[in-house]
């Protein structure tokens, strides 16, 4: 008998791709049609092997104009008027397609984007249609959600809503920033971002589905021009934009000096606070879920992990032995934990900032990890040995890189936590509740987990403070961002 101990592996299990039902070219959204774009067209590719998946629709500001104009139309149509009711029927028929294409939607996202399809399947498609289905039910009790002003006056809609968005999760944001938008009343422009305009094309194909008034949801697919025409034009009521904290100031000094309402969800380095008295294996798997999912492209990803000094080294080793376990490649293959990073642009920002971290002095470690040949992939990484004044503690990397620091007292960790000018999100590990309650009170974050992280609902209101942006999504406040009251 042979002594070698039989190695156990996955078999593949890939997603068919065919699902997707890829077409060669997408055009721009507009009046309820889909048409070309007056900038020519680019190219989307699968991060995961470079390959073009199709050619996109350019706009720019010649169809900013024109996609705005047919929203003000439909507003000043029939969606404006029309009965909470009513427009509820829409946003939830949205919703119910959005599932009956569920699996095509989830393919298609992680073709375009690179994300497990596990996560594209299980978190990111369920999420969008409940979104869509929460708003629905208050499209028609407004007055309870945003109580009437001293004089009397009932909430009304803002008008057209521009609403840019991230490649990080392109059908959830576009459902987030959607949904609370219909049911109050307006109508949109919505501009996706330039690597991952698929699946919002699509949706857009599933409001033509809807039988839903042209010109009440309009997509421009392009870059920043585009969306830079979007946040400028003058008959824009309402932006809301997640994305990037540079942007965010550019577009807040865009939009200051005009009457135009602003919510503005940008970066973040949140803090995952992990106490002696904790649940280590939970903590373990929380720390992984909350910095390694999305391959770290989440803007409230832990990417700091402050732990305990006593129990470090047993923490950092159950955290390295989680981290082999990982399974690093197809996107598609639903076996996958890791996909690819999304673009070429954010591959070489991750490899920059971690080589500040060596630079720095800061210790490196991935566990054993076989990068495919083609695409752009970055393996699950740790930095032990880092200081706050360290770049990879200071700066979002928005990629599956952690950074590990040590405190001893409650109060220090309350002060690391806080030593940032980002503010979205944080988590807490203890089995002491009045902890957790001390603590929480005393983190500068919008969102603050306790013994979890990256759990999201739309019932929850969403936001940070400093420079990860202002305003709220998800929840009641939420739809107030949209109202008038």
């Amino acid at each position: 008998m042979s002594s070698t101990p039989p190695v156990w592996e996955y078999a593949p299990a890939p997603e068919s791709r065919e699902i997707a039902r890829l077409r060669s070219s997408y055009g721009m959204f507009v009046g309820g049609e889909f048409s070309a774009g007056s900038g020519g067209s680019f190219k989307t590719v699968n991060p995961a092997t470079e390959e073009v998946l199709a050619e996109v629709a350019d706009t720019g500001e010649a169809d900013v104009d024109r996609a705005v104009r047919s929203a003000r139309r439909a507003f000043d149509g029939s969606w404006g008027r029309m009965p909470g009711r009513e427009r509820a029927k829409y946003v939830f028929r949205i919703a119910r397609l959005i599932q009956e294409r569920s699996r095509e939607l989830a393919v298609l996202e992680s073709l375009d984007n690179g994300k497990p399809i596990k996560e594209s399947r299980d978190v990111d498609v369920p999420l969008a249609a409940a979104h869509l289905f929460y708003y629905a039910g208050w499209a028609d009790k407004l007055e309870y959600a945003v109580p009437a002003s001293a004089n009397g006056r009932r909430p009304r809609p803002l008008g057209v809503a521009g609403q840019v968005i991230p490649w990080n999760f392109p059908l959830l944001m576009a459902a987030w920033k959607l949904a609370p938008a219909l049911a109050a009343g307006n109508t949109c422009v919505l501009k996706p971002a330039e690597t991952t305009p698929l699946s919002a094309l699509v949706l857009a194909e599933i409001c033509q589905q809807a039988d839903l008034p042209p010109g009440v949801v309009n997509v421009l697919p392009g870059a920043g021009g585009t969306g830079r025409a979007v946040v400028s034009h003058p008959q824009i009521d309402k932006i809301a934009f997640t994305g990037s904290t540079e942007v965010g100031k550019e577009i807040a000094r865009a939009a200051a000096g005009t009457d135009k309402r602003l919510t503005l969800e940008l970066g973040g380095k949140a803090a995952n606070v992990v106490f002696d008295d904790a649940p280590l294996d939970q903590a373990v798997e929380g720390i992984v879920n909350g910095v390694y999912f999305n391959q770290g492209h989440v803007c409230c990803a832990g990417s700091r992990l402050l732990v305990q000094e006593s129990i470090a080294d047993e923490l950092l080793g159950a955290l390295r032995r989680r981290l082999a376990t990982l399974r690093l490649g197809d996107p598609l293959d639903k076996n996958t934990d890791i996909g690819a990073i999304n673009s070429a642009e954010q591959l070489a920002k991750i490899r920059e900032l971690t080589a500040s971290g060596d630079a720095e002095g800061a210790s490196r470690w991935s566990p054993p990890c076989t990068l495919p040949d083609r695409g752009f992939w970055f393996p699950p990484t740790v930095f032990t040995g880092v200081s706050q004044a360290h770049r990879i503690a200071r700066e979002e990397i928005f990629g599956p890189v952690l950074s590990v620091l040590t405190f001893r007292t409650p109060d220090e960790a309350v002060q690391k936590a806080n030593n940032t000018p980002y503010g979205l999100s944080a988590g807490i590990w203890t089995e002491k509740g009045s902890r957790i309650l001390w603590m929480a009170q005393r983190l500068r974050a919008g969102v603050v987990w306790a013994n979890t992280f990256n759990r999201f609902d739309p019932t929850s209101p969403f936001g940070g403070y400093q420079e990860s942006g202002f305003g709220r999504e998800g929840g009641r406040h939420g739809l107030e961002a949209y109202l008038d009251a």
